[in-house]
């Protein structure tokens, strides 16, 4: 009978309810059926650590349960399953008896208590660690590919990276790399402990760490996934694997180097899902993006991508290749190493120690009937020769160069002994780029001009005027930073017919940099400053990657 009345008056029975699976369908039903309020919780909420003090955040996630705020002594609690009682009960009881309920989806009840999480995570270290201990990520699972040579390690230490604890450890270590989207992972040690840090958008930030009488052990199992010799602590050791984690599969570049306090581990995610998968998604300005599009649009020539170690030049010209890699086009590219796969296109990898130099490989591949050639890094006057001689018979070539700015790439090449008439010939586009740290949306606050710090760097703050410019806070979405993700600034330099000229009677910097200034070039100070007046950036930030240009 109550269910036919039920269904008479349009509410769902509880069997219904229980059958949906979308959490937001779910509640909403839920709150119908037990007419209370549905509410959402946003991303950015954090509850009170007064409502929380009472019992753990393991309860309360238990209990599918958080409270939400405190009104005239009666507490709001969001219950992601009212039809949970004991924990209704329990939870009344813990509160003090007069609560009042709400339902919210499971989804928002479980990023909320995992932010109170991380918060206690980076305030209490020691307690972040002893839960990794207690292998609270033991449900995570983590593949390793081709990292089993068990028969030819030491015994006792092998046997402590196979320990459980230790797998946990490697693996908790790995998958909060992953969530946090850093870049690379630090592991080293001291003289009484040793340091765990993660890059993340190009800043190392220090992470609770193992015992110091578990490096070895944490070492041990990093070597077992590489393929590495356990063995050997002398000499550095390279190696790789993947992982599959996250509903996604990222390789690991592993760098081991002996220290005087013990082996230290440096690991670089490189995360595929993280290439941009073109030009267009790079984030560039309208000038870079159309000088940029140009020129790989074009039949031949040599562009040229420059900046430091770090700057995500190898990015930028993967999203080239991208943007190039077409049924009809042959890419061929020598890499030192190679860092992600690209489908269609055919990757060499160089080894000096087999001989297989950039400028050995280049000569092969030029014999492979290639449409487009990417060289990892022009490093050397042979190099660099093969590279121009291959952009003039036909073939489009990209590489990166180490110089300050896009025009210091012209100098950089006559010191490698390349003629001026073969590079104004050759030469289509020099880009130089650095990575900026982009501001959390979620914290960001506005922040008054500092006048004198444009004064140091020289830069005029007329542009700034009527301009509300932003800074950085800190809150969990971005680990307290006040940074999340990064991106390019560039200063792109177009090959015109003024700055052909001037290349082909000796390339004299100054006056090609007028020119270049003359003809629209944006400058790297002068991107990072429009970042800044966009609200992408702080200004400290700007300066820190383009400030000394």
């Amino acid at each position: 009978m109550e269910e036919q009345t039920s269904t008479q008056t349009g509410r769902k029975t509880i069997d219904e309810i229980k059958a949906i699976t979308d959490p937001v369908e779910y509640a909403l039903a839920a709150a119908d059926y037990f007419s209370i309020r549905p509410v959402t919780i946003p991303q950015s909420f954090l509850p009170e650590t007064g409502l929380l003090s009472k019992q753990s955040v393991e309860f309360w996630q238990k209990a599918k349960a958080v409270p939400l705020c405190r009104t005239a002594g009666r507490i709001t609690v969001a219950f992601a399953d009212p039809f949970d009682l004991p924990s209704r009960e329990e939870v009344g009881r813990i509160c003090g008896g007069d609560i009042w309920n709400v339902i919210a989806p499971a989804k928002d009840i479980t990023d909320a208590l995992n932010r109170v999480k991380a918060k206690e995570d980076s305030l209490n270290p020691a307690l972040a660690m002893e839960n990794i201990m207690k292998g609270q990520d033991s449900d995570i699972e983590v593949s390793s590919v081709d990292t089993d040579k068990a028969n030819e390690m030491i015994d006792a230490t092998l046997d402590a990276a196979g320990e459980a604890p230790v797998i946990r450890m490697v693996n908790s270590i790995m998958i909060e790399a992953l969530k946090t989207k850093a870049s690379d992972i630090h592991f080293e040690a001291l003289e009484k402990s040793s340091r765990l840090r993660y890059r993340i958008d190009g800043a190392l930030v220090e992470r609770p760490s193992p015992p110091k009488a578990l490096h070895g052990a944490v070492v041990s199992r990093i070597k077992i996934m590489s393929n590495l010799d356990i063995a050997e602590r002398r000499k550095p050791q390279d190696g790789r694997f993947k992982i599959r984690a996250l509903k996604k599969e990222v390789d690991v570049r592993v760098s081991i180097l002996p220290t005087v306090h013990g082996e230290k581990v440096v690991m670089r995610i490189l995360d595929k899902s993280n290439l941009a998968p073109g030009l267009s998604s790079l984030g560039l300005d309208e000038y870079a993006y159309k000088a940029m599009k140009y020129a790989i649009d074009q039949p031949h020539g040599i562009i040229l991508v420059t900046g430091p170690t770090g700057s995500g030049k190898t990015t930028t010209l993967y999203s080239c290749l991208q943007d190039l890699n077409q049924p009809d086009v042959n890419i061929v590219t020598a890499e030192d190493p190679v860092e992600y796969e690209l489908a269609g296109v055919n990757q060499c990898h160089v080894n000096v120690a087999q001989g297989l130099t950039f400028a050995g490989i280049l000569r092969s591949v030029l014999r492979q009937d290639p449409d487009v050639v990417l060289v990892g890094e022009i490093r050397d006057g042979e190099t660099a020769d093969i590279a121009v001689k291959a952009a003039l018979t036909g073939h489009l070539v990209l590489s990166t160069l180490h110089t300050n700015d896009a025009c210091g790439v012209v100098a950089r090449l006559f010191d490698m002994g390349i003629q001026p008439f073969m590079l104004a010939s050759s030469l289509i586009l020099a880009q130089a780029q650095r990575l900026f740290r982009r501001l959390c949306p979620f914290c960001r606050q506005p922040v008054k001009l500092d006048l004198q710090m444009l004064e140091v760097n020289k830069v005029d703050p007329a542009p700034f005027e009527g301009v509300e410019i932003f800074g950085p806070v800190g809150c969990p979405k971005c680990h307290g930073t006040g940074y999340k993700g990064r991106g390019a600034m560039m200063e792109v330099l177009p090959i015109s017919t003024k700055i052909r000229n001037i290349i082909e009677k000796g390339g004299n910097a100054e006056l090609l940099r007028k020119t270049a200034l003359e003809e629209g070039m944006v400058t790297l100070k002068d991107a990072g400053m429009m970042k800044v007046r966009a609200g992408l950036t702080s200004l400290e930030a700007a300066f820190a990657v383009s400030g000394g240009e």
